[in-house]
C-alpha cells in the first residue's frame, strides 16, 4: 500500500517497535513478581503500559513507590539481550531528525539506557513517562511527541506493537502502523500491520514523506 497523504512526523514506539528488549524485561518483572509474591498472571495485558500504572494497580498505594524503584533498578541492571528488530536503523536513518521522536513508556532513565544498551542510532527528541502526566493507552505521550515537533498529530504516523500503544496514537489522532511481535496480527487494530519495519519505505517529499507498506 502507498499512502497518498504526507506526514509531517514519524513518533516510534520503542520496546517491541524498535528494540526487542523482551528478555530482559521478562528477568526483570518475574524477579519483581517473586520479591513481592505476585501470581505470575499479573504479567498478563502489562505490554505497552507505564510501569508506574501497572504497580499502583497492583499494590497498596503507601507501598506504590517503593514497588516502582524496586522494579525500575532491576530493569537498569539488565540492558543484556537487547537488540534492533528488524528495519529498524534503516527507517529511522531514512527520516530526518527533525521529522522523527521516540515515544516511550519508558522512564528517561530507563529509555537512555535500553537505548545505549541496544546501540539503535536515537532521534534527538525522546519522550518517555517522566514527560506527560498520563501515559498510554492515553494520547497525551503522542501529543506531546507531535507538540517537541511542531507539528500537528493529525499530521503523523505512528509506529506501535501494542494495543495500548494503538489506542494512545488514535486518541491523538495519529495515522497508525502495528508491528506484528509482541501481540498477534489479529490484536493489533490499527490502519496499516506489518510483519517487520523492513516492510515500510519512506519517500521523502518538500512538504515532509510518504509511506509504501505491503
Amino acid at each position: 500500500m502507498t499512502t497518498t497523504r504526507t506526514f509531517a512526523a514519524a513518533l516510534f514506539d520503542m520496546d517491541g517497535t524498535l528494540i526487542d528488549s523482551t528478555p530482559a524485561i521478562d528477568r526483570s518483572w518475574t524477579r519483581w513478581g517473586e520479591e513481592w509474591q505476585m501470581d505470575p498472571s499479573f504479567r498478563i495485558g502489562m505490554h505497552g503500559r507505564p510501569a508506574r500504572q501497572i504497580i499502583e494497580a497492583l499494590v497498596a498505594p503507601e507501598q506504590a513507590e517503593e514497588a516502582f524503584e524496586r522494579v525500575e533498578q532491576l530493569e537498569l541492571d539488565d540492558v543484556d539481550d537487547i537488540v534492533v528488530l528488524d528495519g529498524a536503523t534503516e527507517l529511522l536513518a531514512a527520516l530526518p531528525d527533525e521529522r522523527r521522536a521516540i515515544v516511550t513508556s519508558c522512564t528517561r532513565r530507563l529509555a537512555a539506557a535500553r537505548i545505549a544498551g541496544s546501540g539503535i542510532p536515537a532521534p534527538r527528541t525522546v519522550v518517555t513517562i517522566d514527560d506527560t502526566s498520563r501515559g498510554k493507552p492515553y494520547p497525551d505521550p503522542f501529543l506531546e511527541g507531535a507538540r517537541r515537533l511542531g507539528v500537528d498529530p493529525r499530521d503523523c504516523v505512528v509506529f506501535e506493537d501494542a494495543p495500548a500503544g494503538i489506542a494512545a496514537a488514535k486518541a491523538a489522532g495519529c495515522f497508525t502502523v502495528a508491528v506484528v511481535g509482541t501481540h498477534t496480527r489479529a490484536e493489533l487494530v490499527a490502519d496499516v500491520v506489518v510483519d517487520h519495519l523492513s516492510e515500510v519505505v519512506v519517500t521523502l517529499t518538500p512538504q515532509g514523506f510518504t509511506l509504501t507498506t505491503p
